[in-house]
């Protein structure tokens, strides 16, 4: 039934890179007719030539590309003549949702525009994808905004330059605030029969999700900085240590009895009666001692018996995988979607839709 939630919905995608098609491939997932359009001068969507060394060079399509456009029909207009304009416009009389990334000078001439689009399909749901707002024609692409959103400066080593998040998450936030958008909208849509105006900014999308480390600024007047992968407030949390097999185990330690469990389990009771780590307030200060004494007990066995006895106590940690060794997971199998691209051969990718409904 989930699979089929959105059929009878079309969905008409103006929108490339990754934050709209995403929004578009989870409508997809969902039973919606998605159809995506794509500038048939300029090759289509530009990640369709974001490729990795090893892929094909004489095909237009990377794994870049397929990662957020499963399930779609792709069309390819140029939509500064009148023909294709007109084609497009005779689509979205039938169309439920419109998503666009487009500048918006650039979707005023061409008529794409919400404005222009309203006059056709008055009952239209409009979800327009911005870098830094409305007001801004800057192009926004994830660096930049993990730049101007405080990101790049919080996350890397201590005294070490700043790091970029390895996925463009900043792009994959957007595109959960824009479903969300969409979704009311379409709510919205079935009480009222009105359409909707909906605009999401990569960078409002990004400050949104800076969660308990603004608060920590707005708050306590505390300025993050780069501590790796540690928790500012929670110690040991983040903090990771090797076997005797030189295997990384990373520790999520978020209560004081979580604690005492796992000093408990490993044979460390005397930690526990320690005043510097008998709290979490303590042991966030005396952090660098902590996890000097933690290193020698984790230094004592192997890789295999220490997740063992982690496991039967119930202590947060996890083993640091590589994405081979993610996709052994049974779980990671069950969301990767497959299907044939022409000359490439087969795309998988995983899904958008991560929860499940009955």
């Amino acid at each position: 039934m989930q699979d089929s939630f959105f059929k009878g919905l079309c969905v008409v995608e103006l929108a490339s890179v990754l934050a709209g098609p995403a929004v578009g491939m989870f409508f997809a997932e969902l039973g919606a007719k998605v159809i995506k359009v794509e500038n048939k001068n300029e090759g289509g969507d530009l990640t369709r030539k974001w490729k990795l060394p090893n892929e094909p060079l004489d095909v237009n399509c990377s794994a870049y590309y397929c990662s957020v456009n499963w399930g779609k029909e792709v069309l390819f207009l140029d939509l500064k003549t009148k023909q294709d304009q007109t084609q497009l416009y005779e689509i979205m009389r039938t169309a439920d949702v419109v998503i666009s990334n487009f500048k918006l000078a650039s979707a005023k001439k061409i008529g794409m525009d919400y404005n222009s689009v309203k006059q056709v399909c008055p009952n239209i749901i409009f979800a327009q994808l911005t870098a830094f707002g409305e007001q801004d024609e800057r192009p926004g692409f994830d660096v930049v905004l993990q730049a101007e959103a405080g990101f790049l400066h919080m996350t890397g080593e201590p005294n070490g330059n700043p790091v970029k998040m390895p996925v463009a998450l900043i792009d994959i936030m957007a595109a959960h605030q824009l479903k969300e958008g969409i979704l009311l909208a379409l709510l919205k849509k079935e009480r009222t029969g009105e359409g909707s105006y909906i605009t999401v900014s990569l960078l409002e999308s990004a400050l949104a999700s800076l969660a308990n480390q603004a608060t920590n600024w707005l708050m306590a007047g505390h300025v993050p900085q780069r501590i790796g992968t540690k928790h500012p407030n929670i110690a040991p949390y983040g903090d990771f240590f090797y076997t005797k097999d030189q295997k990384a185990i990373v520790l999520a330690i978020g209560t004081d009895k979580q604690f005492e469990q796992m000093c408990t389990a490993l044979e460390a009771s005397h930690l526990i009666d320690d005043e510097r780590f008998t709290k979490n307030d303590n042991r966030v200060i005396h952090r660098e001692i902590l996890n000097d004494f933690l290193t020698s007990v984790f230094e004592q066995r192997d890789f295999q018996t220490t997740i063992k006895i982690l496991h039967q106590h119930g202590i947060p940690f996890g083993q640091i995988r590589t994405l081979p060794e993610v996709f052994e997971l049974p779980l990671a199998q069950s969301i990767i979607l497959e299907d044939e691209i022409p000359n490439y051969g087969k795309a998988k990718r995983v899904k958008t839709v991560a929860f499940k409904m009955v």
